[in-house]
């Protein structure tokens, strides 16, 4: 895969991970204000769904790769990375404090 290719999926795991981070702090707010439990769940469910288009786009290279593609690596596949592995890292937060708030 060339540059461009990969940018591609790095811009669309930074799109997706993008999507699932803002519906998950929307849930963390409406945690935090005790609002609605079911809509907490639903926000939590359009997240995780978001997140999962961003692990199937990683995982498409990764696949690519373990196969014995040549796989030309920049810094937007990179940024790509980080913002999926923090919007994970988010996710665990929002479980922790729906346990603290029990909305």
């Amino acid at each position: 895969m060339d540059k461009e290719q990969v940018a591609r999926i790095g811009f669309e795991i930074v799109a997706y991970s993008g999507e699932a981070r803002s519906n998950f702090i929307e849930a963390i707010q409406k945690v935090k204000n005790g609002e609605s439990k079911e809509e907490v769940k639903q926000l939590i469910e359009v997240g995780n769904a978001s997140l999962n288009l961003a692990h199937n786009s990683q995982t498409q290279l990764l696949a690519k790769e373990a196969g014995g593609e040549e796989v030309e690596l920049g810094f937007i596949f990179v940024h790509g990375q980080d913002h999926l592995m923090t919007t994970n890292l988010l996710k665990d937060i929002l479980e922790f404090l729906m346990d603290i708030y029990k909305p």
